[in-house]
C-alpha cells in the first residue's frame, strides 16, 4: 500500500506544479497583454489544459486524504460501525461513477484521437491531449476508491478518523 500512497502523493505534487504553472502563464499573459499590448497565442489554452489535467489527477489524493467537501450532519451522529458502512457505501458510489466516466471518457478520447480533432485555436492542439485527462483522472479515482473500500473492509476505523497529511 505504501507504493500506492507514494504514487498518489506524487500525482498531487504534479497537480500542484500544474496549478503553479497556470498561475505563472496567466500572470505573464496579463503583463504582456496590458503593459506591452502583445498578448500571447498560447497562455490561455495551455493554462486551461494544465488546470484540467491538474484537477483530474489530483482527485485520488483528495479522496485518500479526505480533503473533499463533506456534509457530516448525519454521519457524525452514527456509531463507528455505521460510519464505516456509510463511508463504504460512499466509496462504492464513487467507484461505480468513476468507472462509468472512465469508460465514456475513453470513448470520447479515442474518437477524437482517431478523427484527429484539434482545438481550432491559434495553437490548434489535438483535442485528445485534453480529453485523455478524463479517463486517466477518473480511472485513478476508481482505483483509489477501490483501495478505500478494501481499507474499510480491513479496518475498524473510519477513514475520516485517520490522521491527514
Amino acid at each position: 500500500m505504501a507504493k500506492a500512497e507514494s504514487f498518489v502523493r506524487g500525482l498531487a505534487w504534479v497537480a500542484a506544479g500544474l496549478f503553479l504553472a497556470t498561475g505563472v502563464m496567466l500572470t505573464y499573459e496579463v503583463i504582456v497583454r496590458y503593459f506591452f499590448a502583445a498578448p500571447t497565442s498560447w497562455a490561455a489554452e495551455l493554462s486551461q489544459m494544465a488546470l484540467i489535467w491538474g484537477s483530474l489527477i489530483a482527485m485520488p489524493w483528495i479522496l485518500a486524504a479526505r480533503r473533499h467537501i463533506t456534509v457530516t450532519a448525519i454521519t457524525a451522529k452514527l456509531s463507528a460501525r455505521n460510519k464505516r458502512l456509510a463511508d463504504g457505501a460512499a466509496m462504492i458510489v464513487v467507484l461505480v461513477f468513476s468507472l462509468i466516466v472512465t469508460i465514456w471518457g475513453w470513448d470520447i478520447f479515442h474518437d477524437s484521437f482517431v478523427r484527429g480533432r484539434t482545438t481550432g485555436s491559434l495553437l490548434n492542439l489535438p483535442v485528445w491531449i485534453i480529453e485523455l485527462a478524463v479517463p486517466v483522472g477518473f480511472g485513478l479515482l476508481a482505483i483509489q476508491a477501490g483501495l478505500e473500500v478494501l481499507g474499510l473492509a480491513r479496518s475498524r476505523a473510519s477513514p475520516r478518523d485517520r490522521p491527514t497529511e
